[in-house]
């Protein structure tokens, strides 16, 4: 049985991360911690009506990088784990007892290659070419049950085994998006801002695994050998086989879809096979998969002097992926097998006809081929591999399209000392696949200089309420993180580094 647990889907990941240069491992694109710290331009991520005190120019690539690793119930550990495939972390009693009926991975990452902001009168104007990337992927808790025990089964009799290892989904989404924004200061109390970005697709994938059922009584892999080697040399043979193999039998249902809309990614096969072998990436074949648009809104209201509410809704638009640039296959079948069709053929042989040996024979071959055909697709060891899902590819009729992951931000703030304090509360809910997060966010914030900010956070929900953030600008630097990383089992981890130049005068009020 081969030793290599790793799922493929994973093996997917590992394939954009690198392409996408992510040297952290990467649930936002955005730092919540930042949404109220009015020093520094990053808060526009969040709301573009949230204008920074100055003008900036962010320097190329290393202005604005983040990247998060987020889950329900894995640790920071366990995901590295899933994805190296080291040391067959599922054998843990304590990974297994974290795990949830479903658990919800998000990975995500974002740069900005270039970008800028500056001051018009009441008018901030911002530009900004940057790349996203979103990641996510849903896995249930049966699929390493299924792992645990397919370990220590070797060549046991299979009794009555069932496993149902459905529910499995990965969504890989990665653009770039080239962004003008401008917010206008409409009067003392209400600012609204709104940013229109054009996209270019680099590649967008969605792969399900609706159904992988297994179902079977049989004997161990060697008995299922000596059936292959078996020679059938007289009839009293034959009804010691019609008694044995009567209640055997063996079931695989199996429902998957793949749909990939990347330039450079191949879905190969093995010649003389009809489904897909493997998953190549070619990166000098990448280029641009597709197009869209996407726009973001946001307000900020003063209710009184010191108290104030902003909403705003980020990344409502969508991309148009390419017919030339798609890929679609899909798996619908299996195997069932039934050991009593064997014994009612057998059971047919006219006893008297001098081929009856030879019909014996090939029967049981029969037999024997399809019983390790469906051990050699279940118990390799590689679950959720392609020999077991057996996708078989066909022409894209059309172009697909793809729908941003939009975000949803409330927020409310209270000021003290002349504003130079201030704490606060944020909500948020980024719709990503294959389940929307929340978050929920409090924070104090000292502000008493444009060049110096810091702020303290607590996020409540995808942390467990296990952790707590930091931002600090401070000159042209500002680093923060929503999660602080305390430990190899933090649910969620992330971190925001940025240089930027001050561009501009002060805003006019």
């Amino acid at each position: 049985m081969a030793t290599n647990k790793l799922l493929c889907s994973f093996r997917i990941i590992g394939v954009f991360s690198i392409m996408l240069v992510c040297a952290l491992s990467a649930n936002a694109q955005f730092l919540r911690t930042s949404y109220f710290m009015e020093g520094t331009h990053y808060r526009q991520q969040l709301n573009p009506a949230l204008t920074p005190t100055k003008g900036y120019f962010n320097l190329p690539v290393i202005g604005a990088v983040n990247a998060t690793v987020g889950s329900t119930s894995l640790g920071y550990q366990d995901i590295i784990d899933i994805i190296d495939d080291g040391d067959d972390f599922y054998k843990s009693t304590d990974f297994m007892n974290r795990l949830k009926d479903n658990n919800k991975l998000n990975v995500n990452f974002s740069t900005e290659i270039l970008s800028a902001g500056w001051y018009k009168g009441k008018n901030f104007w911002s530009f900004n070419i940057g790349l996203r990337t979103d990641i996510g992927a849903n896995l249930t808790k049966s699929i390493f049950t299924f792992l645990n025990e397919m370990d220590g089964f070797e060549d046991k009799t299979w009794e009555n085994q069932k496993y149902n290892i459905g529910g499995q989904q990965l969504n890989i989404n990665a653009y770039t998006e080239i962004g003008l924004g401008l917010s206008r200061q409409i009067n003392n109390r209400l600012t609204v801002g709104a940013r229109v970005k054009a996209l270019l697709g680099i590649g967008n994938m969605e792969l399900k695994i609706n159904n992988a059922y297994m179902n079977a009584v049989l004997p161990g892999e060697s008995r299922i050998a000596e059936f292959e080697r078996m020679q059938i040399t007289n009839l009293a043979q034959i009804e010691d086989l019609k008694n044995e193999i009567g209640n055997y039998k063996a079931e695989l249902a199996v429902g998957a879809t793949l749909e990939s809309s990347f330039k450079g990614l191949n879905l190969t096969q093995e010649p003389g096979q009809d489904y897909i072998s493997d998953i190549e990436f070619e990166a000098k074949d990448m280029g641009i998969a597709g197009y869209g648009f996407g726009i973001d809104l946001g307000a900020s209201y003063k209710i009184l002097d010191n108290l104030t509410v902003s909403a705003s809704i980020l990344d409502l638009g969508f991309i148009t992926w390419s017919k030339g640039s798609t890929q679609i296959a899909s798996a619908n079948g299996g195997i069932d097998m039934k050991g009593q069709t064997y014994v009612d053929q057998l059971s047919a042989i006219n006893p008297a006809d001098p081929d009856a040996l030879a019909q014996a024979q090939a029967i049981i071959n029969g037999f024997s081929n399809e019983a390790m055909d469906y051990l050699n697709r279940v118990s390799n060891g590689d679950v959720l591999d392609y020999e077991m899902l057996q996708l078989r590819t066909e022409d894209a009729a059309k172009s697909r399209k793809s729908r941003l992951a939009s975000t949803l931000v409330l927020g409310a703030e209270y000021g003290f000392f002349n504003n130079k304090l201030a704490v606060g509360g944020l909500y948020t809910t980024r719709f990503v696949q294959p389940k929307a997060m929340t978050e929920l966010t409090f924070s104090a914030n000292y502000r008493p200089k444009s060049w110096f900010n810091v702020a303290l956070s607590y996020s409540v929900i995808q942390s467990a309420g296990k952790s707590f953030g930091l931002g600090l600008k401070l000159g042209p630097l500002f680093v923060g993180t929503d999660y602080m990383f305390l430990g190899k089992n933090s649910n969620s981890v992330n971190g925001f580094v940025g240089v930027s130049i001050p561009l501009g005068g002060r805003k006019v009020n």
